[in-house]
């Protein structure tokens, strides 16, 4: 079945693959090295063309105007500043005795939010007075619940007696 000269080329052929799959194995991988390093010298290149332009932007006297009024809030000799406050981080102003005052408390520092739930939570709850009285519906309350607070028979909640008796 398997003549001598088939057998050799199989010897020949695997001892030919035993000999180039370590050295073909080493070019591939340094193939990957060599595009992985080429990538990196490009990305290097273009930080660094963009570190360039940041200095050429730096040399120019506008810019360097520009980012002083913008970074440390620098202003021309003339001009008149304006800060803008977030409403949240002011402090409580006082309160004016002889304007009229507003129904909306303006001196909260809530968000506007908050205020309209708590008057819907508000909203929902009865009012109680000492003049009225709110039924309970709590069962431990009941004496008609507890047998141990049960009003004796004959006798009414009022100890009053019953009539004709």
């Amino acid at each position: 079945m398997f003549s001598v000269r088939a057998l050799v080329f199989a010897l020949v052929l695997v001892m030919a693959f035993v000999l180039v799959y370590p050295t073909l194995n080493s070019y591939i991988r340094q193939q990957a090295q060599l595009a992985d390093l080429n990538a990196q010298v490009e990305a290097a290149k273009t930080r660094n063309d963009d570190l360039q332009a940041d200095v050429d932007r730096w040399a120019d006297p506008a810019y360097v105007v520009a980012q002083a009024r913008e970074r440390l809030s620098f202003v021309l000799p003339g001009e008149t500043p304006y800060r803008v406050v977030d409403p949240e981080t002011v402090p409580d102003a006082p309160v004016a005795a002889d304007g009229p005052s507003s129904v909306i408390d303006s001196t909260s520092t809530k968000p506007w939010y908050t205020s309209v739930w708590e008057s819907v939570a508000v909203a929902g709850k009865l009012p109680v007075d000492a003049t009225t009285t709110v039924p309970t519906t709590d069962p431990s309350s009941d004496p008609a619940s507890d047998p141990a607070k049960k009003p004796a028979a004959g006798t009414t909640k009022d100890a009053t007696p019953p009539a004709g008796g």
